[in-house]
């Protein structure tokens, strides 16, 4: 009788079949991380949408904190949220029909008055602003004690002689002080140049506490860990190809 053989036979020409480069395993593990990279790139740029608003600073009137024509990242926050020492970007018909950056050295009930020895003072005590242009006084002019009246802010910039802040409109009816409702955004960072997180104004610490930084640094961990996953996951064929044709050729000769 005949019987069919079980012995299987090599493909004509004597090529093998493969499997893809790197195996199953690892083009699927590829896949995943790829995936995870661009949920985590595209999570983090959309988390950075809803939650800043991007501003380039017309002025000088915040150097050198802010330069003139850098670029800022602001994160969307209630009035409600403000604290002394933050730099907020706001807007006040009073003052100017258009956004401006200001930082807050005064709330609603404190006492702001300047200057002695040159230093600001709020509610009695002398603030450390380690963020003004060095050797310069904390205010190039003189105000008495201004009492900040509830629900607003008073408002500096960092370049205190060439600054038109609540200074230059304390003869305006609310004194110079601009409504908490007012503000739109508080600062976080100067992206451009890289100048990054804003330090922390640590001068107005004994008053009361400081605002919290907003979630900047996570959304850059998540955009750049997800540039990293997307790279890695495509690169893994490429490169289990090109390790699979170097096994190839440096495999062991066929015994004689």
């Amino acid at each position: 009788m005949g019987g069919e053989s079980t012995t299987g036979t090599a493909p004509r020409g004597g090529a093998t079949t493969t499997s893809p480069a790197g195996g199953r395993t690892g083009q699927r593990l590829s896949g995943l991380a790829v995936a995870l990279g661009l949920v985590l790139f595209l999570g983090g740029f959309g988390w950075a949408a809803v939650v800043y608003r991007p501003y380039t600073v017309p002025t000088d009137s915040m150097t050198p904190t802010i330069g003139v024509g850098d670029r800022i990242l602001a994160q969307r926050v209630d009035g409600s949220e403000v604290r002394r020492g933050d730099v907020v970007v706001f807007k006040d018909a009073a003052w100017a029909n258009a956004p401006m950056v200001k930082r807050v050295v005064a709330v609603g009930g404190d006492t702001v008055s300047c200057c002695q020895d040159g230093k600001l003072k709020v509610n009695g005590k002398e603030i450390a602003e380690p963020y003004l242009p060095a050797g310069t006084a904390a205010e190039s002019s003189h105000f008495a004690g201004v009492t900040v009246p509830a629900g607003r802010l008073f408002l500096l910039g960092d370049e205190r002689r060439t600054s038109l802040d609540s200074t230059a409109h304390l003869t305006d009816a609310a004194g110079g002080t601009v409504a908490r409702s007012a503000v739109d955004a508080r600062v976080d960072a100067v992206v451009w140049p890289l100048d990054g997180m804003l330090p922390r104004p640590t001068g107005f610490a004994e008053l009361g506490a400081l605002s919290e930084p907003g979630p900047l640094r996570l959304v850059m961990w998540a955009v750049t860990g997800g540039v990293v996953l997307i790279l890695a996951g495509a690169a893994y064929g490429p490169v289990a190809k090109r390790a699979a044709r170097s096994r190839a050729r440096t495999g062991p000769a066929d015994a004689g």
